[in-house]
């Protein structure tokens, strides 16, 4: 569009306010204002766009003095005291909040009042340095009175509803202070009458839950004043009828369970008026029917043990019409057959005591027919063991005075089991003590003449329980003092020969009570003198064997006073010389095993004077040679473990002078070959670990001299070794050919650096050999025959690869995709553009073999069936201006056109190489609605393309809603090209 009329009609209208300036003197404000025009100028089209109450600012304002170049579009420009342009604009005041941030950052130009300042970077804690009633809105007058931060109650988007105050720091009983109804919620109306503090029921987490602390509450608390049914729960319609306080049958922690007070109600009260089946429990179903008060038969305390008063009962009353089993207990199943009336035999108290008329029963009734235990009371489990019928013994007027006839009884019967002083006459208490049957000594006709079978008493019986001098002969005033059982000594036929069991003696036993050479043997003349117990030495089998108890003796104990050859075995000839006590080096348990406490001796000690093979063991002729005392290798506790002092030995030292493997160990048979002396490799603490000292061997070329695997702790290459032997054209001599850290370490090893690059790779890297890696099990390598070299150009690393693409693989042959799967070779990355897979190939774009960056150039003709925003929408554009670019942000909105949503780029965009070749396709819009044309014609509008820009009104002033609807623009106008332009 040409600007150049616009330019001119610009500076025409400057000329004209400039003369209308000059005419102010005679030309009033108002015909003035009715005579300004603005002239026709799109502002947007200088990259600042026109909108809220700039849209009615007069140019002037702006552009000083009708310079427009350098005008500023920033607002501290304009609105900042001071500023060039300043000086009649609203300006920031003195008491703005302090801020380097843009105007625009909280105002719009609609209006500076309405900000919403941005607090996102505002610290913690610091409100009140803007919000101080001065610079910003700070805390009223009715605020609850606090030193916290305004953050921590209080949202930044909002003060109201402020966030959860912290009332930690609160003084208990002070909440009305703040919570009166003004500064915060207070009481409600409805909120039950109470002078007590908040938090006496309520938390300051929440109002609801609370719960009234009825702990202070007595029976004279009006429980009604707060529990009418509207400050809290009263009573319920079915409540019982009562004026009494609720405390007299309820407790202050809960209503269930409450229980009336009928202390004070009696015979005249009418327990129906409550016990009706609705206010209380009433009468079951299966009540006994009567029309008395409840209290005639049961108590105020409980329902059960309620007793019917039977005093006006009688023989002619009926029982089983109440005790039939429904209503009243009736007879049980065990009870005796019988249609007789209940009072027949039981009485109107009790049950119990009921008494049948045997007066009619004989021998020939079958009395066990009722007294079998279940009906009536039949034989107790004590009773004499029978088969016979009650009457055979007892008569039918009562049980006792039964005699059995004993007529049939014999040796076998268990006389017991009715003699048993309860039954029948048991044995008296002063009978010899027995369990054996009576029969065993006494006959089935009389008691005396008995005679006890001693037969099958053991040790285990009690004699003394017979034998007591009463009711049998007892122990004699001369008999040996003891409290043990008669068959412990003497047998059951004979008190003669009688021996004393000895077994449960113990040292604590006075053996001398006996052994006093008058009741028993005592000690003879010449035995060893002690005033011990005789079990001190001796056994209670025999004097023989006695072996004395040193288990008391100490060092101080005179062994020699004993042990002097006569009394005791002493000293041998060929014992060690010594003066020493015998506990100094035996035990008290034997003369074996002694042990000489060397403990006081050291190096000082001639420990030859007793180790001359002689009295003592001495150096054994292995003994590796010296003239040192023993102590110096020896510990004077054992031989075994004796170490060498080594620590005086240096290099000069011959350690084969005792290492030769006789007398101490020497070389092995593999040792690795080496003539130096043994401290060159080993220390003289211990063989292990042993370091090889490789100066004194020439190393160079001769490492499988010793590294050959034939001794051991040199080592051998392994069976994993990378097979150099079969390579042809190498140089390798020996072990450091390789290895070339020398003798200090095996890695690292280069191989390649006597192997040039040639077609032997293969032969190492194959996978055998673990230092030579193998190439990968994938696709692309399967498929190569030839050697690695082929690709790989480096021995120092595989990443220097350049693939040699074959002729079949060459660019345009489609086949990339066998191998660029992401498996076996680099596939397309995550945010590729979609493409159909099998039918759009790699090669269709990517146009170099070298690298997929490179030489792309996008080929649209593979994606004929798709959209252009499938890929160009903002999610493929990791390729930069080579990708998919999504569209800019500014992009005029399409959605404003009918079918817009649906539509696609190349709606407008007909080109595949370049964006800017397009038409605008308004895909008839007609105006209106979703096709309104000032979504992108209006004034003020910022989107990209070249359509041209008017504010509605550039025309008319009234009744235009879009510019379709002026009646001058096609389509629904009569001036332009149709959807082309306007004129």
């Amino acid at each position: 569009m040409n600007h150049a009329p616009i330019a001119r009609n610009v500076l025409a209208g400057l000329l004209a306010r400039w003369m209308m300036a000059l005419m102010l003197v005679v030309v009033s404000t108002s015909a003035l204002s009715q005579t300004t025009v603005r002239p026709a100028f799109d502002h947007v089209k200088t990259g600042f766009a026109l909108s809220g109450v700039h849209t009615s600012a007069r140019c002037e304002s702006c552009h000083v003095k009708g310079i427009f170049k350098g005008t500023p579009k920033d607002c501290s420009s304009c609105h900042v005291s001071g500023a060039r342009l300043a000086q009649t604009n609203t300006v920031m005041p003195q008491r703005h909040l302090p801020t380097t941030a843009a105007c625009e950052t909280c105002h719009t130009t609609q209006s500076f009042v309405g900000a919403k300042f941005n607090h996102a970077n505002v610290v913690a804690g610091t409100c009140a340095t803007c919000h101080n009633g001065s610079t910003a809105a700070g805390k009223t007058q009715s605020h609850v009175a606090t030193q916290a931060s305004c953050d921590s109650c209080h949202r930044t988007t909002a003060w109201r509803p402020a966030a959860k105050f912290d009332h930690a720091g609160v003084t208990p009983g002070t909440c009305a202070t703040c919570h009166n109804g003004s500064k915060a919620t207070g009481k409600p109306a409805s909120h039950i009458a109470t002078s007590q503090a908040c938090d006496s029921c309520h938390n300051t987490a929440r109002w609801a839950g609370a719960r009234v602390d009825h702990g202070s509450f007595t029976a004279a608390t009006n429980c009604a004043s707060c529990h009418n049914g509207t400050q809290a729960s009263g009573k319920s319609a079915r409540h019982v009828a009562t004026t009494e306080n609720c405390t007299s049958c309820h407790t202050t922690t809960r209503w269930a369970g409450a229980k009336v007070n009928h202390g004070s109600f009696n015979a005249a009260t009418n327990c129906a008026s409550c016990h009706n089946g609705t206010q209380a429990t009433g009468k079951s179903a299966t009540h006994v029917p009567t029309t008395a008060s409840c209290a005639s038969c049961h108590s105020a305390n409980a329902w059960t043990g309620a007793r019917v008063n039977h005093s006006t009962f009688n023989a002619a009353t009926n029982c089983s019409s109440c005790h039939n089993g429904t209503q009243a207990s009736g007879k049980p199943t065990t009870h005796v057959a019988t249609t007789a009336n209940c009072v027949t035999c039981h009485s109107m108290s009790t049950w119990v005591g009921a008494k049948v008329n045997h007066s009619t029963f004989t021998a020939a009734t079958n009395c066990a027919s009722c007294h079998n235990g279940t009906q009536a009371t039949g034989k107790a489990t004590t009773h004499v063991p029978t088969t016979a019928n009650c009457g055979t013994c007892h008569s039918t007027s009562a049980w006792t005075g039964a005699r059995v006839d004993h007529s049939t009884f014999n040796a076998a019967t268990v006389c017991t089991t009715c003699h048993n002083g309860t039954l029948a006459t048991g044995k008296p208490t002063t009978h010899v003590a027995t369990t054996a049957n009576c029969v065993a000594c006494h006959s089935t006709t009389r008691w005396t003449g008995a005679r006890v079978d001693h037969s099958t008493f053991t040790a285990a019986t009690n004699c003394a329980s017979c034998h007591n001098g009463t009711q049998a002969s007892g122990k004699p005033a001369t008999h040996v003092p003891t409290t043990a059982n008669c068959g412990t000594c003497h047998s059951t036929s004979a008190w003669t020969g009688a021996r004393v069991d000895h077994s449960t003696f113990n040292a604590a036993t006075v053996c001398t009570t006996c052994h006093n050479g008058t009741l028993a043997t005592g000690k003879p003349t010449t035995h060893v003198a002690t005033t011990a117990n005789c079990v001190a030495c001796h056994s209670t089998t025999r004097w023989t064997g006695a072996r004395v108890d040193h288990s008391t003796f100490t060092a101080a104990t005179n062994c020699a006073s004993c042990h002097n050859g006569t009394q005791a075995s002493g000293k041998p000839a060929t014992h060690v010389p010594t003066t020493a006590n015998c506990v100094t080096c035996h035990s008290t348990t034997a003369w074996t095993g002694a042990r000489v406490d060397h403990g006081t001796f050291t190096a000082a000690t001639n420990c030859a004077s007793c180790h001359n093979g002689t009295l003592a063991t001495g150096k054994p002729t292995t003994h590796v040679a010296t003239t040192a005392n023993c102590v110096t290798c020896h510990s004077t506790t054992r031989w075994t473990g004796a170490r060498v002092d080594h620590s005086t030995f240096t290099a000069a030292t011959n350690c084969t002078t005792c290492h030769n493997g006789s007398t101490a160990s020497g070389k092995p048979a593999n040792h690795i070959p080496a003539t130096g002396n043994c401290v060159t490799c080993h220390a003289t603490t211990a063989w292990t670990p042993s370091r090889f000292n490789h100066t004194q061997v020439t190393v160079t070329n001769q490492c499988t001299t010793c590294h050959s695997g034939a001794y051991p702790a040199a080592g051998s290459r392994p069976i994993t070794h990378i097979p150099y032997q079969l390579l042809t054209g190498v140089a390798i001599t020996n072990c450091d050919t390789c290895h070339k850290s020398g003798f200090t370490a095996w890695a690292p090893a280069r191989l390649h650096s006597s192997v040039s690059l040639s077609n032997q790779c293969q032969t190492c890297h194959m996978g055998t050999y673990t230092p030579g890696q193998r190439r990968p099990n994938n696709t692309t390598h399967n498929a190569i025959t030839s050697g690695c070299e082929s690709c790989h150009k480096s021995t120092a690393s595989w990443l220097t690869v350049v693939f040699a693409h074959s002729a079949a693989n060459a660019v345009g042959t489609g086949t990339c995709d066998t191998c660029h799967n992401g498996t076996s070779a680099k596939g397309k990355p995550a945010t590729h553009i979609p493409v159909t897979t099998g039918t759009a190939k790699c090669d269709s774009c990517h146009r170099s073999q070298t690298s997929f960056a490179t030489a792309v150039t996008m080929n649209h003709g593979v994606v004929t069936t798709a959209t252009c925003k499938s890929c160009h929408n903002g999610s493929y554009t990791a390729q930069g201006t080579v990708g998919a670019l999504a569209k800019p942000a500014n992009h005029i909105p399409e959605a404003q056109l009918l079918n817009g949503a649906a539509m696609d780029c190349k709606a407008c965009h007909v080109s595949t190489t370049s964006w800017s070749s397009m038409t605008m396709n308004h895909n008839n819009s007609m105006g209106n609605g979703a096709g309104w044309c000032k979504s992108c014609h209006a004034s003020g509008t910022n989107f990209l393309g070249d359509m041209e820009k008017k504010s509605l009104t550039h025309e008319r002033s009234t009744g235009v809603t879009d510019c379709s609807q002026s009646g001058c623009h096609r389509p629904l106008g009569s001036e332009g090209t149709l959807f082309r332009n306007w004129d």
